[in-house]
C-alpha cells in the first residue's frame, strides 16, 4: 500500500529544484509525447510506432513545446535552449513529413513562435 506524500516534504522537494530543471523536464516530456504522435516511437514485437500517428493531437503538442521553449530561452541558457530548439526542429520537421497534407510554411505547428521551418 502507498502512502500519500507529505505535502510539507513535497514542498521542500520542489523548492530545491532550480527552474531550469523544472522547464527543462517538462520540455522533454512534451517532446516525448509529441514524438509519439508523430510515430516516431520504437516498432515492437505486436505493434508499430507509426500505430501510435496522431497529427492533431502532435500540433497540439509541438506547439505547447514552441511556445514554453521560446518563452523561456532567455531565462534558461543557451546551452539548454540550444538542444531544446534542436528537438523542436526536429519534430515539427517529422510532423511536416508525416503530414498527407504538408502545411504552408509558417503554418505548422509552433511555427507562430518559432518562423517557418524547412
Amino acid at each position: 500500500m502507498s502512502q500519500t506524500p507529505d505535502p510539507e516534504t513535497a514542498t521542500r522537494d520542489i523548492a530545491d529544484v532550480a527552474a531550469v530543471e523544472v522547464i527543462t523536464t517538462a520540455a522533454v516530456h512534451l517532446m516525448s509525447a509529441a514524438a509519439v504522435k508523430c510515430g516516431l516511437s520504437p516498432d515492437t514485437e505486436g505493434r508499430r510506432g507509426s500505430d501510435d500517428l496522431d497529427l492533431d493531437e502532435a500540433r497540439k503538442l509541438i506547439t505547447a513545446l514552441a511556445a514554453l521553449v521560446t518563452a523561456s530561452a532567455p531565462d534558461i541558457g543557451n546551452q539548454h535552449a540550444r538542444s531544446l530548439r534542436d528537438g523542436l526542429r526536429s519534430l515539427q520537421l517529422a510532423f511536416r513529413e508525416a503530414s498527407p497534407f504538408p502545411d504552408a510554411p509558417g503554418e505548422g505547428p509552433g511555427e507562430k513562435f518559432t518562423g517557418a521551418v524547412s
